[in-house]
């Protein structure tokens, strides 16, 4: 990321308040916060991640998201999509498991099959897909990463704000960030005012993506990233960052520790990607594709 975005973001929340700490993470204080992995570990070790996404037309998201989970640590994943979806997914997401949104039991919850839920990439809003959208929100109880189509959902039925789990990630941009408050903005302080309003009222974490992205957590503090360029301004982009936020939350980092590490990440192996192909010619795949190198830069020492 640019300083020069960096200084204009502080500059413009320079007469902020209302957030308790302004924070700026770099590479030093992300690599803080990760755990190395146990080598007596299996996989159950990591946690069993549930990704509700894709549609006709759409199992690129799915796609993209699955990926960016397997690359960040999940143990297991079971993508939640329409049946015509499955060969493209066991293609090419092969250590992926799949099943069908018919196939979803509440038993799946009570029993403690799944650690974390992601939805939304390329899901679509139809009624069926809001339908099961409510039934997870209200009945799982489980960490849960929202984004897309699932926010799009929710600022239909604004109701359903009212059950989201405890350990909730919504990663809005600036259009779904209004649709979700009912606003719309003219500069990022008022932007940052309604994502703080968002996480206090409900209790939630919010990502707003953008040229910086922040971190706004439940208790009021703001996390400015320090990654990332202008070549990851390209369809996909932001599945790949719900994958990795879910592979976060499945392996039990907080809230707040899963969107700080994730955006971290995900700006770091688009830089790396911009390095490759360049920012014009990058896309979300190349993103997921270096999320290996990104990773290996950060956990080589611990």
């Amino acid at each position: 990321m640019e300083s020069s975005l960096i200084k204009m973001c502080l500059n413009e929340l320079s007469g902020y308040t209302s957030a308790e700490k302004i924070e700026i993470d770099s590479e030093s204080s992300i690599r803080q916060m990760l755990r190395p992995r146990d080598p007596q570990a299996h996989k159950k070790c990591f946690g069993h991640a549930l990704l509700y996404a894709g549609s006709m037309g759409m199992a690129g998201a799915a796609v993209l998201s699955a990926k960016a989970c397997m690359r960040s640590g999940a143990g297991l994943l079971t993508v939640c999509s329409p049946l015509y979806n499955n060969a493209i997914l066991q293609t090419t997401v092969p250590e992926a498991m799949t099943i069908t949104p018919k196939e979803v039991s509440l038993t799946d919850f009570s029993t403690s099959r799944f650690n974390a839920i992601g939805a939304g990439p390329g899901l679509g809003c139809g009624e069926d897909r809001t339908r099961l959208l409510a039934i997870l929100i209200k009945s799982a109880k489980l960490p849960m990463v929202l984004d897309a189509d699932a926010l799009n959902i929710i600022a239909k039925n604004p109701e359903i704000m009212e059950y989201l789990p405890q350990t909730t990630i919504l990663t809005p941009h600036v259009g779904e960030l209004a649709r979700l408050t009912g606003t719309s903005f003219s500069n990022r302080t008022d932007i940052v005012t309604k994502a703080l309003e968002l996480a206090l009222k409900h209790n939630v974490t919010v990502i707003v993506k953008g040229a910086p992205t922040v971190t706004v957590s439940p208790d009021g503090k703001l996390f400015i990233n320090t990654t990332g360029n202008a070549g990851m301004a390209t369809a996909g982009s932001g599945d790949v960052l719900t994958g990795i936020v879910l592979a976060m939350i499945t392996q039990s980092y907080s809230g707040t520790e899963a969107s700080r590490i994730a955006t971290y990440i995900h700006g770091l192996a688009g830089d790396i990607a911009a390095r490759k192909f360049s920012q014009t010619a990058m896309t979300s795949a190349d993103i997921a594709d270096c999320l290996p190198e990104a990773w290996l830069k950060m956990t080589m020492e611990l």
